[in-house]
C-alpha cells in the first residue's frame, strides 16, 4: 500500500521500475517545492491580513505629502572650459527643498527722542534686490517673507525727478520736503532726495568687466541660467569698443570661459555665454578668486574695474564662510576692483550673502526675476549700474528739539553709522552711480503733537533750540572717484520746505510715500497706524505721473495682489535658513 501511494505521488512519465532512486529524489524535490510554496502562500495571506488591518486603522488619516520631483544635473559646463573646471560626477538626481532662500533679519528702526539722541547718521543705499524678491513672491500668489522687504530698496527702485546737479564736480544736490504722514495723522514725513550727475555716454570711462556666472546644478531652472544668459546679452549690446569683458564660470570648480575680449567682438562674447550649461556643486568662493585675478590682470587705471556676480547665492564649495568672503571682497575693493551682485531664482536665493558682499565690494545688488527687469538694470540704468560718480556717501540729520520731539528713520537698518563715522573718511559707505536717485524718509513727531509716543520727563528740563524755526539740519558727505578726502554739502530744513496738504504734493513725493507705507505693511512694522493696501493703491494710482516704462503701473498691480494675498501664509524660509 505504501508503495502504491508513493507511485501515485510521482509525476506522470517517471520510470519507477527502472530507477527507483531517481524517482524517490524527484518526489522528495517536489515535496520540498510544495512545502515552500505553502509557506509562501501562508506568509502572503498573513501580509494581506496585516495590510488590510493597517488600511482600516489609517482609513481616516490624511495621505502623506508627495515628495518634490527630482532634478537632474546636466553635466559639463562648457566645451571650452579647461579640464579642471569640469564638475565631478553627480548622482543621477537630487531632491530640491521647496524654498531654501536666506534673508537677514533686521528689526525696524526704533523711534528716537530728540532730547536724548538728536543726530541720525547712515550710509546711502541704491540696491533694488528687495523689490524684485517682493514682486516675484506676489506674482506667485503669496506675501513675501517679512525679512525680504527692505523699505529703502522698495522706494529707491523708482526714479524721481529731483533736480540734477550742474556739473560732475558737485555730483548731486539735496532736495528736501516735509509733509503729512499718510499713515499717522499726528506725524510728518521728512523727505530727502538726491539725484546723481548723469554722465554723457561719450564721456563714460572704459570698463573692464568680468562676468562671474554660477553654472552649478541649482541654476538649472528657466528663471536662472537661461534668464541669466538672456540678461547678459542685453548688457553686451551696450558695450563700447573700449570696454573689455571676461567670463568666469563656476560649478564643482572654476575656470575661465572667455579671456578679456574687446566690446567690439560681441559675437565672440555671446558665443561664450551660449555655451554655458548647469551642472555640479557651487564653488562660488573659488570663482570669485579667479574673477578678481582676471580683473586685476586687465586693470584700467582711471576706468571702471568691476566683477558682476550672477548667481542664486548658493555657495557650498571653496570659501563658504560669509565673513571670510566679505574680508576677501573688501581687500579686492581696496585694490580698485568693485563687485556688483545679480540674483536669480526664488527657491534657493541667498539674499543675506548677496547683500553682505555687494556692500563690501562697493557695488549694488539687484534681483532679476524677469527679462523686463534685466532690461531695466542693463539697458535703462546701465550707467548707474556700472559707472560711479560719488563714493562713500553718508547722510547726517540733526533735529531741533524745539520743533521735533521724536523721529525714526524708515528703512536703512543695515546702513546705520555711528555719529562719529560721518567725519571719518576711513569709514566705508555707499556709492552712487551715474543718474542714480537716492531717497531717504524720516517720520518725525512735532513738539506738542498727540502722536508723541514718549511721556514727558517729570524731572527733565525744557530743551530749547538755538536755530529758531529750523526743523533740522542736513549734512551730506561724499568723495569723488579716485579721491580719499570727502566733500561736504549742508542745508537747513525750515518751514519753507513744508506742505500742509498731502494732496497738493508733487506726484513723485506722494508715490514714494505710498511705496514706503505699503512696504511697512508687508513687513508688519509696528509704527503703521491708519493705513491699508486700499489707501496705498489709491495714492499710487493717482501719482504714477508720466511712467515712461510702466514701472509705477506695475507697482499698483502688485499692491492689488498684496491686498488679496495678505491673508495667506507668507513664503517664509524653513527654520535655520535666516542669517
Amino acid at each position: 500500500m505504501r508503495a502504491q501511494r508513493f507511485i501515485a505521488l510521482l509525476p506522470e512519465g517517471v520510470p519507477m521500475k527502472r530507477d527507483f532512486g531517481r524517482a524517490l529524489a524527484i518526489l522528495l524535490s517536489t515535496g520540498a517545492i510544495m512545502a515552500v510554496a505553502a509557506c509562501e502562500n501562508q506568509a502572503i495571506k498573513q501580509q494581506v491580513q496585516t495590510d488590510d488591518k493597517v488600511k482600516a486603522d489609517n482609513r481616516n488619516a490624511p495621505p502623506p505629502a508627495a515628495p518634490p520631483p527630482p532634478r537632474l544635473a546636466k553635466g559639463v559646463l562648457s566645451e571650452s572650459v579647461v579640464a579642471a573646471m569640469r564638475a565631478p560626477s553627480q548622482p543621477t538626481g537630487y531632491w530640491q527643498p521647496a524654498n531654501t532662500s536666506k534673508f537677514s533679519h533686521s528689526a525696524p528702526n526704533a523711534v528716537k527722542l530728540v532730547t536724548d539722541d538728536p543726530v541720525s547718521t547712515f550710509s546711502i543705499d541704491v540696491d533694488t534686490a528687495s523689490y524684485g524678491v517682493v514682486r516675484d513672491a506676489l506674482s506667485n500668489g503669496a506675501m513675501p517673507p517679512a525679512d525680504a522687504v527692505r523699505v529703502e530698496e522698495m522706494v529707491n527702485y523708482f526714479d524721481y525727478a529731483y533736480p540734477y546737479p550742474q556739473d560732475r564736480n558737485v555730483p548731486f544736490r539735496a532736495s528736501v520736503a516735509v509733509y503729512p504722514t499718510p499713515w499717522n495723522r499726528g506725524t510728518k514725513i521728512l523727505h530727502v532726495g538726491i539725484k546723481g550727475f548723469d554722465l554723457p555716454k561719450a564721456k563714460r570711462p572704459a570698463a573692464n568687466l568680468v562676468f562671474l556666472i554660477d553654472t552649478s546644478g541649482s541654476m538649472d531652472e528657466p528663471n536662472k541660467l537661461p534668464l541669466l544668459k538672456r540678461a547678459f546679452r542685453l548688457l553686451v549690446d551696450q558695450l563700447s569698443p573700449q570696454d573689455t569683458v571676461g567670463v568666469v564660470a563656476y560649478a564643482g570648480s572654476a575656470g575661465v570661459v572667455l579671456e578679456p575680449t574687446p566690446g567690439s567682438k560681441k559675437e565672440k562674447i555671446l558665443e561664450a555665454l551660449d555655451r554655458l550649461e548647469a551642472g555640479g556643486s557651487t564653488a562660488g568662493g573659488e570663482g570669485i578668486r579667479l574673477a578678481y585675478q582676471l580683473a586685476e590682470a586687465n586693470m584700467i587705471r582711471g576706468g571702471v574695474n568691476r566683477v558682476l556676480l550672477a548667481t542664486d547665492g548658493d555657495f557650498n564649495v571653496g570659501i563658504t564662510d560669509p565673513n571670510a568672503l566679505e574680508s576677501f571682497v573688501v581687500g579686492e575693493r581696496d585694490k580698485g576692483v568693485e563687485l556688483s551682485c545679480l540674483g536669480f531664482g526664488n527657491d534657493n536665493y541667498n539674499d543675506a550673502m548677496m547683500q553682505k558682499i555687494a556692500q563690501a565690494g562697493n557695488g549694488n545688488a539687484a534681483f532679476i526675476d524677469t527679462l523686463n527687469e534685466a532690461h531695466k538694470v542693463f539697458v535703462d540704468q546701465v550707467a548707474g549700474t556700472l559707472f560711479t560718480i560719488a563714493k562713500d556717501v553718508k547722510i547726517q540729520v540733526e533735529f531741533n528739539p524745539a520743533r521735533v520731539a521724536e523721529y525714526r528713520l524708515i528703512g536703512y537698518e543695515t546702513r546705520l553709522l555711528n555719529r562719529t563715522d560721518f567725519n571719518n573718511d576711513k569709514v566705508d559707505a555707499g556709492d552712487i552711480g551715474s543718474g542714480h536717485t537716492v531717497t531717504a524718509l524720516y517720520e518725525i513727531t512735532p513738539v506738542g503733537s498727540k502722536a508723541q509716543m514718549s511721556d514727558p520727563l517729570r524731572y527733565g528740563h525744557k530743551m530749547r533750540g538755538d536755530a529758531g524755526a529750523e526743523l533740522a539740519f542736513l549734512k551730506i558727505r561724499y568723495k569723488l572717484p579716485g579721491q580719499t578726502t570727502s566733500h561736504l554739502i549742508t542745508r537747513a530744513i525750515t518751514p519753507a520746505d513744508e506742505t500742509q496738504d498731502f494732496a497738493k504734493l508733487p506726484a513723485d513725493l506722494r508715490f514714494a510715500a505710498s511705496v514706503a507705507g505699503s512696504a511697512q505693511l508687508m513687513r508688519h512694522d509696528p509704527y503703521i497706524k491708519d493705513f491699508t493696501f486700499d489707501r496705498a493703491i489709491s495714492i499710487a494710482s493717482a501719482s504714477k505721473g508720466e511712467d515712461r516704462f510702466g514701472y509705477r503701473a506695475e507697482f499698483v498691480q502688485l499692491l492689488r495682489l498684496a491686498k488679496t494675498s495678505a491673508g495667506l501664509k507668507p513664503l517664509e524660509p524653513p527654520p535655520g535658513a535666516q542669517e
